[in-house]
């Protein structure tokens, strides 16, 4: 009681950078060690050659997918969880939750089954050529199906932040990278198992990640209920679910595309290429992974103050979102610049064409992340208020509303630069549009406050 005491204490009336600070920072941590774990996993790869490191690229979108099925009910539910929570309505907590996390795992096993029957089609879909084809199949064979618990542990991840847990979720993220990272070279060198050893070492380190969250919801130590009593799907819950975790999974499948599409733009310029891509998108996605920890913590800070009307402390926790996540971006944007050579080259193998276009990449994505802070805070904000239409437009942004027209366009009059440039480009476009929205948002938060104020005084 008195642990979760504490966890309603830091979303409603902590000071903000405490707040912050303990709610992010450990899933920033975690998310961190989670996105060191798939570099890790692409520099053991890379290892092999070019053929094997565009497998991973050409599956990775595909785990994305899985995935964004368990982002789109844990965040969806999260959300409302954070909402419900500042209004004191645990009953119908504990429905949502349960609701969330079953209906997750359910359609997920449904989704893996699909794609593991049309596999070869798909992987030629995003991408694949023949020479990467029989590597993609071996990996995505073993990858595919051990995402099961990757939907049930990113489900979990987004359920246990709302409620303030953010040490649960840096333990169950920490173990499972430490896992892989240890189990990387073992299975893929010492045992000779090559990519199947990959994907083998990812699924197991997944199911370390399971049982962390198992034991923290079976030990009672959440303030939900995960009982099968309490599944109760009905239109309301769903509603509510769904118009935050639709717009989520929107955005994880927009990325899932966006890089689908990048592949098959690079596939006419050889395995090489759509190597050095893949390591460009997993250098970023470690930035982004990091931000997208910090905001976890945010994201409850931001639902329950506005569900208990506390539109200082939302103001507050926004403007040192946006400082905090801004300074960060600028810090990585500029190692990416820096050292963008030194950093392409740990997956390239010698490999020196592979080093020139990811170099170039990394630069231009690197200017372009100083922006993402920003952009990433409020595509937070508008989903954790429940603004489901604002939150699903900005989250489709940065890679599909903008990023689609510019990739299908740009390479076609550009060649090869036009493939290097097409994210920093629509990484820029996305961040105008957003600065809009943002003021158009604070302008109504101030009207709701303003009539709040109004019917106080009147009564």
């Amino acid at each position: 009681m008195k642990e979760r005491n504490n966890k309603m204490e830091l979303l409603g009336s902590a000071p903000v950078p405490k707040a912050l600070m303990a709610l992010g920072i450990p899933i920033m941590i975690g998310m961190l060690i989670n996105a060191l774990y798939n570099l890790v996993d692409a520099y053991f790869v890379g290892g092999l050659g070019e053929s094997p490191m565009g497998a991973i690229s050409i599956v990775f979108p595909l785990g994305q997918v899985v995935v964004g099925l368990g982002l789109m009910f844990g965040n969806g539910a999260a959300s409302y969880l954070s909402r419900l929570l500042g209004r004191g309505d645990k009953e119908t907590a504990n429905k949502v939750a349960s609701t969330a996390l079953y209906s997750s795992v359910l359609i997920g096993a449904i989704i893996i089954i699909f794609a593991t029957i049309f596999l070869k089609p798909i992987l030629y879909f995003l991408g694949a050529t023949d020479t990467i084809m029989p590597y993609a199949l071996t990996y995505a064979r073993i990858y595919i199906i051990s995402c099961i618990f990757n939907v049930f542990n990113v489900t979990m991840n987004n359920i246990v932040s709302s409620e303030g847990a953010a040490k649960t979720t840096m333990c169950a993220l920490l173990l499972g990278a430490v896992m892989n990272i240890g189990l990387d070279p073992i299975f893929i060198y010492v045992l000779n198992m090559g990519v199947a050893g990959a994907a083998i070492a990812t699924a197991i380190s997944q199911f370390i990640s399971t049982l962390v969250y198992l034991s923290y919801a079976l030990r009672k130590k959440s303030a939900f209920t995960f009982s099968v009593k309490e599944f109760c799907p009905t239109k309301q819950i769903l509603a509510e679910i769904l118009k935050i975790g639709v717009p989520t999974l929107t955005f994880q499948l927009l990325t899932s595309l966006s890089i689908a599409l990048i592949n098959r733009a690079a596939n006419g310029y050889g395995d090489a290429v759509i190597a050095g891509m893949g390591a460009v998108t997993r250098v970023t996605s470690m930035g982004t992974l990091v931000v997208f920890g910090f905001l976890k913590g945010f994201q409850p800070i931001a639902g329950f103050s506005y569900g208990a009307k506390k539109f200082d402390r939302l103001r507050e926790a926004i403007k040192t979102s946006i400082l905090w996540s801004t300074t960060f971006c600028v810090v990585v944007g500029l190692v990416m610049i820096l050292f963008s050579t030194q950093i392409i080259s740990q997956f390239a193998n010698g490999n020196m064409e592979m080093i020139a276009v990811g170099q170039k990449a990394l630069v231009a994505s690197g200017f372009s992340f100083m922006l993402f802070g920003f952009y990433t805070v409020y595509s937070s904000l508008l989903l954790a208020l429940g603004k489901g239409a604002a939150g699903f437009i900005i989250g489709a942004l940065r890679q599909g509303i903008c990023f689609v027209p510019v990739i299908l366009v740009l390479p076609v009059v550009w060649n090869m630069n036009g493939i290097l440039y097409a994210q920093p480009i629509a990484d820029v476009i996305s961040t105008i549009i957003t600065a809009f929205m943002a003021l158009y948002l604070h302008k109504e938060l101030a009207e709701t406050e303003a009539k709040l104020i109004s019917e106080k005084q009147e009564f």
